[in-house]
């Protein structure tokens, strides 16, 4: 009975945190596929998760955000944050937008987690133009 107790509480904890996104993330460059930087996922009063640079993993052209286009633009890249909104539904979470830096361009997003990795999808039209794959920071 008491190794079955364990069992359950192990596989409930194990799904619990499968669903998870908060923490930090390791982003990977689409082009060189090297570590690019680290980012916070957390969530806030209104219930939404929302993520931040946290850490840059490599040099930027510039270190604040020249192409972004709105209330972002030209503030520093260590604590911008690129990721608004999402909801949480069942292991995905959706509804929110990231901002590519880079470009400054802001895209619907999706997130899934499977185990210590995200895929985090930017959306067109509901289709999926661009899947990174962000790892788990310990």
């Amino acid at each position: 009975m008491r190794k079955l107790v364990l069992t359950f509480i192990l596989s409930f904890v194990g799904i619990f945190s499968f669903a998870q996104i908060e923490g930090k993330w390791k982003t990977i460059d689409d082009e060189t596929g090297k570590p690019k930087s680290i980012v916070e996922i957390f969530k806030k009063n209104d219930g939404k998760y929302y993520g931040k640079i946290v850490q840059l993993l490599i040099k930027p052209e510039n270190n604040n955000c020249v192409k972004c286009k709105d209330d972002r633009k030209n503030k520093p890249l260590i604590g911008l944050e690129i990721i608004r909104g999402l909801s949480k539904d069942g292991n995905e979470f959706g509804g929110g937008t990231i901002t590519n830096p880079k470009d400054g361009k802001s895209y619907k997003t999706e997130i899934v987690r499977d185990g210590n990795t995200l895929k985090v999808k930017a959306l067109i039209l509901g289709i999926a133009v661009k899947t990174q794959t962000w790892h788990k920071v310990d």
